[in-house]
């Protein structure tokens, strides 16, 4: 796999200006589109999963005769599958880790790292909850802790004395790997006796079912179900809660936000359909993205991951040397 050199800055605006002037939105799209054949097989996060879900049925539109399947297998279960060559894209709420880099460098897969938004992760509740204000990253790594407190009120002694219901994604999901890594830590052991599904809906109707649960997952799922739940606050660095936010994500203030990726087989990026679908995914991404309940990048971070898609260069960003790259998506992707 090769190492990844951003492109300078400006070829980075003449490919970018290429590539959007390629794709005109939803209602207009290149002549042979309509005619345009073939399959492009998607797997990988259910976070990621309303986003492509959703430019996925816009591109059927324009292109009604390229069959496009998405499966929703979590981040790790989708790398495991691109990984062995049996998908073209791969969806993911994390960075490809070093031992999956590992995976495809061996198998000879090359890849287009595509970042396409930002999600956060979100604390949710039911809505009749009113003790909890808000939550600390050492309050959510304790609830979700094996040996942790057993019910509200070890939490918080004015909290009430019921048993704590907990949801969690399944262990393939990326989501469960971000929260496992930034909450938990390194030493951190989840607890055993938490309900579990890569299904996100699944743990929507958990939270929702019930004053005493409490879960994490995406922002998008608490949008699309925000009348049945209350997304709780989180303490930032500076000891104040701090709501999920497009202002406080932009300014790194609160501290559970994380981007959003396709990862493209080369290969397969060298197909009509995959390329087209490609296209089409990066020129509607931010108002999708926006819709969705995602965070849209930047326009400079746009351009520049549309350029580096437009000049097909390969490798992570995220890995060096055989470990992970520390720091914020806005410092890593520039």
């Amino acid at each position: 796999m090769k190492v990844f050199e951003p492109l300078p800055l400006a070829a980075i605006a003449t490919a970018a200006a290429a590539l959007f002037t390629a794709a005109n939105g939803f209602s207009q799209s290149p002549p042979d589109l309509k005619s345009l054949r073939g399959s492009v097989r998607i797997d990988g996060s259910s976070t990621v999963f309303p986003l492509t879900e959703a430019v996925t049925e816009e591109f059927a539109k324009v292109a009604p005769k390229v069959n496009v399947t998405v499966g929703v297998s979590g981040t790790g279960g989708g790398f495991k599958r691109f990984c062995h060559g049996e998908t073209a894209i791969s969806d993911a709420s994390r960075p490809i880790a070093p031992s999956e880099l590992s995976l495809a460098t061996a198998a000879k897969i090359d890849f287009i790292e595509v970042p396409i938004a930002i999600d956060t992760l979100c604390f949710v509740v039911h809505p009749k909850n009113d003790w909890m204000k808000s939550i600390s990253i050492e309050q959510a790594r304790s609830i979700f802790s094996e040996g942790g407190p057993r019910t509200w009120k070890e939490v918080d002694p004015s909290w009430p004395d019921r048993t704590i219901k907990r949801y969690s994604p399944g262990t393939d999901s990326g989501t469960f790997d971000y929260f496992k890594e930034t909450v938990m830590g390194k030493d951190g052991k989840i607890r055993t006796d938490i309900s579990v599904s890569e299904d996100d809906n699944v743990l929507v109707l958990g939270v929702a079912g019930d004053v005493d649960a409490i879960g994490f997952f995406g922002i998008a799922f608490y949008e699309e179900n925000r009348s049945r739940l209350r997304s709780v606050p989180v303490i930032g660095s500076a000891g104040t809660p701090v709501t999920p936010a497009a202002a406080t994500v932009l300014d790194e203030t609160y501290p559970l936000a994380r981007p959003l990726f396709l990862y493209v087989n080369a290969k397969d990026a060298a197909r009509p359909e995959v390329a087209a679908y490609l296209d089409f995914y990066l020129s509607n991404v931010s108002d999708l993205a926006t819709e969705v309940g995602y965070l849209p990048l930047t326009k400079d971070q746009l351009a520049k991951v549309s350029a580096n898609w437009a000049a097909r260069r390969t490798g992570t960003q995220f890995v060096k040397d055989g470990q992970k790259v520390e720091g914020t998506f806005a410092k890593i992707y520039k």
